[in-house]
């Protein structure tokens, strides 16, 4: 009888008591609630709420507070996920009045109520509207791309070329395309030249002295010291550092290629200038610190222009070929990948110097020398699948030996060595007669007759097993 009568005592000594628990059990509707079940959920109520406290005075001591506040009873509803009760900020914290306990029970204590405020409609309606502004929120745009910042709202607006004035730091600006005098710019030239107005680079005075030491010492040959002009294409090939000056070199580059091929001069100066700025293109695909993708569209005129010129100088025409057509190949096994239309694109404009009529013979080879620095599949699609080598064939004399028929030849042999003891095709064998008559139709007279002493190489080269 003593143990139940402590532990009743137990049970009614907690800060939360069982009356309110019935109380709030009588106004959900349940009138009979046991003395014992009111007592297990008035401990687990004081339970919870010493865990609520707790966890709202580990943010009170983050914060370096000495008060706790409503929104530290939030935040611990919401790390113990409960849902956080609302309209209690701690900016307008709500006023508790005491009202004492009545007559009739002394014992109740006090209690502490929200006294509610009288709002007045009319005042309320009179007043000034305010409209609240979003919250903090977060969106991405592009700064720049590929070094043209995009003229959108939220990118700084561009300064108007009138009042850029040259800065006056240690570096100067340098325009990629300056613009020409005598003439007044049309709107769209002007849109051009604002937007072109951000693509402005600070070169630096080491750097500008390293782009005059640079291109003295590569070009012109002649005056040109060999040993400089190595040291010059190692630098290129190895140093870093050197983006802010590679849309300058491009450039250059590119109208180093124009002056000797527009002029059509045949000396050996423009033929080793020629070779120099190849060596130059090869230089900077070799760096792996440039980023040369962006200025791919500038690399590759040069290059192609000579490998397919018609008037390249004798005596380095086949090396500045074979060098072109190498850097091609190495420009389509890097950045292939990247750009999948590249390749097709290449391989289009060799096709049409390679089958257009009325092509000159010294730009068919070259189409066909860019072949073979492409692949033996681009080998064997310009030449026997598209008929490059039956339209060759058809401009060579019979029995010619030499020249475009041997670069035919040579291209060839990157698709199948030729046997090292030939067997000629016989004519009498309805196999080789039908291989003969294959190569006859996809390769023309010429070159049947010059594959016949060979038929595993003739088979080879047809993609017949």
């Amino acid at each position: 009888m003593s143990k139940q009568k402590s532990k009743s005592q137990a049970q009614s000594s907690g800060l939360y008591k069982a009356e309110s628990i019935k109380d709030a059990a009588e106004s959900l509707g349940i009138s009979t609630l046991p003395d014992s079940v009111a007592s297990a959920l008035a401990s687990d109520v004081e339970y919870r709420v010493h865990q609520i406290v707790e966890e709202a005075s580990r943010f009170m001591r983050h914060a370096r507070r000495t008060k706790l506040t409503t929104t530290d009873i939030d935040q611990a509803l919401r790390v113990l996920n409960i849902e956080p009760l609302y309209g209690h900020t701690a900016h307008n914290p709500p006023t508790f009045r005491r009202a004492l306990p009545f007559p009739q029970l002394t014992s109740a204590g006090p209690v502490y109520f929200v006294e509610d405020e009288d709002i007045d409609f009319d005042r309320v309606l009179r007043e000034e509207k305010l409209t609240l502004p979003l919250g903090v929120r977060w969106t991405a745009h592009w700064l720049a791309v590929e070094g043209v910042q995009p003229l959108i709202p939220e990118n700084p607006p561009a300064v108007p070329r009138e009042e850029a004035q040259p800065p006056r730091t240690n570096g100067s600006i340098l325009p990629l395309t300056p613009s020409s005098p005598g003439k007044r710019p049309s709107q769209q030239q002007q849109q051009a030249a604002q937007q072109q107005q951000l693509v402005k680079q600070v070169l630096s005075r080491e750097l500008q002295l390293y782009y005059a030491r640079l291109t003295s010492s590569l070009l012109p040959p002649s005056a040109s010291d060999p040993t400089k002009r190595a040291a010059a294409l190692a630098s290129l090939r190895h140093d870093a550092g050197l983006q802010a000056l590679l849309p300058y070199l491009v450039r250059w580059v590119g109208e180093g290629v124009v002056g000797p091929l527009k002029e059509g001069s045949q000396n050996e100066n423009d033929g080793r200038v020629l070779e120099i700025l190849l060596d130059v293109i090869a230089a900077l695909l070799d760096n792996a610190t440039l980023f040369v993708e962006p200025y791919l569209h500038q690399i590759l005129p040069p290059i192609l222009s000579t490998l397919l010129h018609s008037s390249l100088p004798p005596s380095h025409s086949t090396h500045l070929r074979i060098s072109a057509a190498s850097t091609l190949s190495r420009i389509l096994t890097q950045h292939s990948t990247t750009y999948p239309s590249l390749s097709p694109r290449i391989m289009k404009t060799l096709l049409l110097a390679l089958l257009s009529p009325g092509k000159n013979r010294a730009t068919r080879e070259g189409a066909i020398k860019g072949l073979v620095g492409i692949g033996k599949e681009a080998v064997r699609k310009g030449l026997v699948e598209a008929g490059g080598a039956k339209v060759v064939g058809n401009e060579c004399m019979p029995g010619e030996d030499g020249g475009l028929g041997d670069v035919v030849i040579d291209a060839f042999k990157t698709l199948q060595p030729p046997s090292d003891r030939p067997v000629p095709l016989d004519s009498s064998n309805e196999a080789d007669a039908a291989v003969l008559v294959r190569m006859k139709e996809e390769l023309g007279e010429f070159f049947a007759e010059r594959l016949n002493d060979d038929a595993v190489w003739a088979r080879a080269i047809l993609g017949e097993s």
